[in-house]
């Protein structure tokens, strides 16, 4: 047998995610990443009930990033030493980055969010429904803003969408007035956690007579965990085009991996392990 006294491993980087509900979609592209460009970096995605202790964790085992999912990209952010001011100003954290115990919270969700967007549609002049006022749709309504959206938001917690209205220069509407309002706009986002797997996968924030119609109108679910969402089901029966939470997730996937390896992404390889991931049933968009 052979002897490995004496022989020394390399030193690999660990990353990772914080969840309720770990889903693999993260850690393939990473990984696939990781391999593009044969660096020694492993992912791990973990499901979470104690956030602080998560945090502690990470500080004491040495780990280079963690990505931060529902429901704690807001709990998250007083457990850290710094925000990085893109991230301070979305109030929400999605990635978090060590270096030597320093743990700096960044928000790439925003960057994820708009891109998909813009790969199916100018969205220059689009008048856009945001549902939800949380931390995914902090960052959604900050990308929108910056680039110049005409945007509504309408959230079952009336003055949290009031509040995020006032910050990024939209229009807040009461949560009963969204089925009137989604019929007339162009783009509809649900960044709430309705249709998610772990609080309700049955249930969509509109129904389906509320919906956008026709291949000009874009609905956009950011659930990804089932990326097959009622949402997206009624919107795909009314003509409309689709955007699934997959491709948000790669493009802040793609911005994670920048922040964690100091490394471009090769978003290629990192595409390619989402489609083998979702299967060939479900194109990236429709």
């Amino acid at each position: 047998m052979r002897s490995i006294i004496g022989v020394v491993a390399s030193p690999i980087t660990l990353c990772g995610s914080l969840s309720r509900l770990s889903s693999p979609l993260g850690r393939s592209m990473h990984e696939a990443g990781y391999r593009a460009l044969g660096l020694a970096f492993t992912y791990v995605p973990f499901e979470v009930t104690d956030l602080e202790g998560a945090i502690a964790g990470m500080r004491a085992l040495g780990i280079r990033g963690f990505g931060v999912s529902h429901p704690f990209k807001q709990a998250v952010m007083p457990l850290l030493d710094a925000l990085d001011p893109v991230a301070e100003q979305i109030g929400a954290v999605n990635t978090i980055v060590s270096t030597g115990g320093h743990l700096v919270g960044h928000n790439t969700d925003w960057i994820g969010a708009t891109r998909a967007l813009e790969e199916v549609r100018p969205m220059e002049g689009a008048r856009v429904l945001l549902l939800g006022a949380g931390g995914a749709a902090r960052a959604v309504a900050f990308g929108l803003r910056e680039r110049r959206r005409r945007t509504t938001i309408a959230n079952r917690d009336g003055a949290k969408a009031s509040a995020l209205a006032a910050e990024v220069g939209a229009e807040a509407i009461a949560w009963d007035a969204r089925m009137e309002r989604a019929s007339e706009a162009d783009v509809v986002v649900n960044a709430t956690s309705l249709g998610q797997l772990d609080v309700d996968p049955k249930a969509s924030p509109l129904s389906r007579e509320a919906l956008p119609e026709g291949p000009s109108a874009v609905v956009m679910d950011i659930v990804y965990k089932p990326l097959h969402t009622p949402l997206l089901a009624a919107a795909r029966s009314r003509g409309a085009r689709v955007v699934h939470g997959g491709r948000m997730l790669l493009h802040q996937a793609t911005a994670q991996f920048r922040l964690y390896t100091g490394r471009e992404a090769p978003e290629d390889a990192m595409l390619g392990a989402l489609r083998a991931a979702i299967g060939d049933d479900l194109p990236p968009v429709s």
